[in-house]
């Protein structure tokens, strides 16, 4: 039996059902759908599973970059615990007892002992009382004078002395500036005090045989510039606060009663 498709009234074949062509088209795009699926989860697999294997790469890099900085951290920490027992050793300390033995004479401790302290004034003429012959250099204390004051005293074998409240080392510099005291950074007015600790006979001996000192006492007597000299049972002198800046050293012994502090000029 021959079936023979259904016509419209015009004799055309008439148009197969909708709801069979709209079930085809779903399932080939499920099946279109499914299959993009796939290929996305196999690209997403590969594209994970390589980052994966850069972060465990990353991960050992980074472990052996610490590993080596913690073997260099103990080998420094190794090498500074040597330089610590090389430091703290019997030869360091000696040595540290050496330097607090000198620090007083040097000037870095304070010193305490029997002293001598020599004043020095100006004659206290204005220009209007000024003798006859005389000029205004001729009564006023001049840095020379403390100078020979200050060798004087070394040469008599003190310990340490100060100018003023200032204790000498020797890279102290005794300057006057017109009628004033320049020293270590500060300006002083007369009077001028200099306090030597130290053997109060020999230091009195070392003032009176001294030319520069004998002749300051000679301006004193006949003009009236201010000389006192007196003992002290006991006297402090601070230890010295600046900055030693030393330009050159040299190794030398100094002999007794030679001053250890350079003329200033």
């Amino acid at each position: 039996m021959t079936v023979t498709p259904a016509r419209d009234d015009a004799g055309s074949p008439a148009p197969a059902p909708r709801r069979s062509r709209s079930l085809g088209v779903t399932v080939v795009c499920i099946l279109a759908g499914l299959l993009f699926g796939t290929s996305a989860s196999l690209a997403g697999g590969r594209t994970s599973t390589g980052g994966a294997t850069d972060l465990v790469s990353l991960i050992t890099t980074r472990d052996e970059q610490v590993r080596e900085l913690n073997e260099e951290a103990e080998a420094l920490r190794a090498e500074v615990d040597a330089l610590q027992q090389r430091v703290d050793t019997s030869e360091t300390r000696e040595l540290t007892r050496a330097a607090d033995a000198v620090a007083p004479a040097v000037g870095t401790a304070p010193v305490t002992g029997p002293a001598v302290r020599v004043t020095l004034d100006d004659a206290g003429y204005t220009l209007d009382t000024l003798p006859e012959g005389f000029s205004v250099d001729d009564v006023v204390v001049h840095q020379q004078d403390l100078q020979g004051v200050v060798n004087a005293l070394w040469a008599g074998g003190a310990e340490a002395i100060m100018v003023q409240d200032q204790r000498i080392v020797s890279t102290s510099a005794v300057q006057c500036v017109g009628s004033t005291l320049f020293l270590q950074g500060r300006v002083y007015s007369p009077p001028y005090t200099v306090t030597a600790v130290g053997d109060p006979a020999s230091l009195l001996a070392a003032l009176e045989a001294d030319p520069v000192v004998s002749t300051y006492r000679g301006w004193a007597e006949a003009i009236g510039l201010g000389y006192a000299v007196e003992q002290l049972e006991e006297a402090e002198l601070p230890a010295f606060t600046g900055v030693f800046r030393a330009r050159y050293a040299r190794v030398a012994d100094i002999e007794p009663g030679e001053s250890p502090m350079p003329d200033a000029g």
